[in-house]
């Protein structure tokens, strides 16, 4: 079957695994910081952006957790939500969701080969081809805009904020989880740099709601606000999300804010995710107090309650009980090792991770060696992953210097013969836990579930 264009020309892309493929062979144009390219690929497509109210999200962790939280609630509570969120755990199509769904695998073959032929255009112009990203990103506008029309896009930043392709948008609130070290490479190596980074999505008079907690980055997000003449609401001073018990099932949090306070349940673990949870709360009173959004406590709770974000301290297996959480830079890992213990009883705790080259290594095993019985070290099937054994002489020296020789170390390149290991070694009353990057995560995931038509990338 030939697929015409809008203008009716023949389409290049005759498939869904066509598309896919032509987006990803974009992928060795890399990551380039800034705008001039997405600017270019909406002006061609009509700004189509412009028709959208969007609640940007950027920080260096929880940024999925928090969107979840955020399309959960404004679903339950009778909003059409689009959500575009990355990497994808699953599939391609997880990355547009519109309530809760996968991007039709044909809409985004018509969607794709409506930008084909304008990518062809601009790859031949001095500004070059659009990366995979700024297509994938092209594509999420397209889609809300003239595909399904939601009421609101929940939008998670890419990488940093100021530079990032999503940061083409004018958002009705900005959302920073929070600030840590990664990406440093890109986005400077002080946490004063980064915060700088993430705080470009702060937008003259649009309300920005922030966790962040150290009072350098603190600083740099109120001095933004303050020039964009806008309110933030900073967690520990505007409101409050306080934890007040859990088991392995679900927990719960006290939230005081300064238009109202209560108890919300959330199913996902760990201390960090009640505070994903209260700043998701936070935002939506600002939606509710400001923009006239309709959110009733009954919807509202049940939302929390039974949003799921996979990959986060997600159990996939009871016999062996077996978690996954891609704890991928030193706030991940020390999130990591707060909550296993707080969530899970267990005799023997065993770990399986596999990073990527360009991490802050140390940090994170640091974290992981505090806790860990058995380390096994792995590849991710991925192009930019890090040596196992360059990993194993890393983590040994550490091991050396934390005076930890108890911990077992053990290195398997082979992902899939590490999580045989690691399944073999966790007894009944053990617990493993696959951790590191959410390349790993994404196979291992697959694997325990049984998803065979499982993809994977950033």
């Amino acid at each position: 079957m030939e697929y015409e264009t809008a203008e009716g020309q023949i389409a290049p892309l005759h498939t869904y695994e066509q598309a896919v493929e032509w987006i990803n062979n974009l992928i060795p144009f890399g990551i380039r910081p800034g705008l001039e390219r997405i600017e270019q690929l909406m002006q061609l497509l009509g700004n189509p952006h412009r028709r959208l109210k969007f609640i940007h999200v950027a920080g260096t962790n929880g940024k999925g957790s928090t969107c979840a939280f955020l399309t959960r609630v404004l679903i339950e509570s009778g909003y059409d939500v689009g959500t575009f969120t990355s990497p994808y755990i699953t599939k391609f199509t997880n990355r547009f969701q519109y309530n809760g769904k996968d991007i039709p695998e044909e809409t985004l073959l018509r969607v794709a080969n409506r930008l084909y032929p304008l990518v062809q255009e601009m790859a031949a112009t001095e500004l070059g081809s659009p990366t995979m990203f700024e297509v994938s990103t092209a594509l999420a506008i397209v889609y809300y805009a003239e595909e399904c029309y939601p009421d609101v896009v929940v939008w998670e930043t890419g990488l940093g904020g100021r530079m990032d392709v999503t940061n083409i948008v004018h958002p009705i609130v900005s959302v920073i989880t929070n600030v840590g070290y990664d990406h440093t490479d890109i986005l400077g190596d002080t946490l004063e740099l980064i915060a700088g980074e993430k705080a470009g999505i702060i937008k003259p008079g649009v309300p920005v709601v922030t966790s962040v907690d150290q009072p350098e980055v603190i600083e740099v997000l109120a001095r933004k606000a303050e020039d964009c003449r806008t309110t933030m609401y900073l967690a520990g001073r505007d409101y409050t999300a306080e934890r007040l018990q859990g088991d392995a099932h679900s927990q719960s949090f006290h939230f005081q804010g300064p238009f109202r306070e209560m108890d919300i349940e959330i199913g996902m673990q760990g201390d960090h995710q009640c505070a994903n949870a209260g700043l998701a709360m936070m935002t939506l009173e600002v939606l509710r107090q400001y923009m006239a959004f309709v959110l009733d406590d009954e919807p509202l709770l049940s939302g929390f309650r039974h949003t799921f974000w996979a990959g986060r301290l997600e159990k996939v297996s009871d016999e062996p009980p077996i978690v996954l959480d891609g704890a991928h830079n030193p706030e991940g890992a020390a999130s990591l090792v707060k909550s296993i213990p707080q969530t899970y009883t267990y005799n023997k705790l065993h770990m399986l991770a596999g990073m990527l080259e360009n991490k802050q290594h140390e940090p994170v095993f640091r974290h992981l060696l505090s806790i860990a019985d058995t380390l096994i070290l792995t590849e991710p099937d991925f192009r930019r992953k890090m040596d196992a054994d360059r990993l194993y002489d890393l983590v040994r020296q550490i091991q050396q210097d934390m005076n930890k020789t108890e911990v077992e170390i053990i290195v398997e390149r082979d992902w899939k013969q590490a999580l045989e290991l690691l399944k073999s070694r966790t007894e009944r009353e053990d617990l493993g836990v696959v951790t590191g990057t959410l390349y790993l995560i994404s196979d291992v995931r697959a694997t325990l579930l049984h998803q065979s038509d499982s993809e994977k990338g950033w």
